[in-house]
């Protein structure tokens, strides 16, 4: 199925974008860091620290900085993410980043993955700027920054969190790097990658498809 008309990519201007498995190669083994961090397979990372005594929390959070550090450090991009950013922005396009992550970590990731000029630091949302996905509070937060009701937002992601958040903000949702949309319910366009992103916007003849809404 081809795109839907009503979601009319090409003319929205203003992109909010997950980090890691979405603009990057996804590379965080989160089943592992959950073993190392005491967190059971079913909790949420963040829910979980977020619940504990400050000084274990502390103690915690401090090893997954560490841990995510290293993995921003060696960062690469995802498919078609350099160029899709560098379009948009070339067309004058407000560009955010909401991620899960740590926002120092986040400047790190798109220093290293060579996007760090697209993207104004206070446009970067972190864990600790604004509630975590699936929350859509960063999102609304960035929509009040733009002056722009949420339902003309793009938010791009690789995780049911990103497009809860679009979701429950009104904005549109837009699922990448997975070969299969298993949260059809949650997405209003499906795309392999980024480079097939691109093609929504009119600059490739690749094809793209959008969930049944029959």
């Amino acid at each position: 199925m081809t795109i839907h008309p009503a979601l009319r990519l090409a003319e929205r201007r203003h992109w909010v974008f997950d980090m890691d498995g979405t603009l990057t190669q996804a590379v965080h083994d989160f089943p592992a860091i959950k073993r190392t961090l005491g967190i059971a397979e079913q909790e949420d990372i963040l829910q979980h620290l977020a619940a504990l005594p400050a000084a274990e929390a502390a103690a915690k959070h401090a090893w997954l900085h560490d841990h995510e550090q290293l993995l921003a450090r060696a960062a690469q991009p995802a498919p078609g993410a350099v160029e899709l950013v560098r379009t948009l922005r070339a067309r004058g396009c407000r560009l955010g980043i909401l991620t899960r992550n740590a926002q120092p970590l986040a400047l790190l990731t798109l220093q290293v993955i060579g996007l760090a000029d697209c993207f104004a630091p206070a446009q970067i949302i972190g864990r600790d700027e604004a509630p975590p996905k699936p929350h859509p509070g960063g999102l609304l937060q960035l929509a009040a920054a733009w002056q722009v009701a949420p339902q003309h937002m793009v938010m791009v992601g690789d995780y049911r969190y990103d497009l809860a958040c679009a979701r429950a903000a009104g904005a549109c949702s837009v699922l990448v790097n997975l070969p299969d949309n298993p949260w059809p319910e949650l997405t209003d366009l499906h795309v392999q990658d980024c480079r097939q992103l691109l093609a929504c916007l009119g600059l490739s003849g690749e094809d793209v498809t959008a969930p049944d809404r029959r």
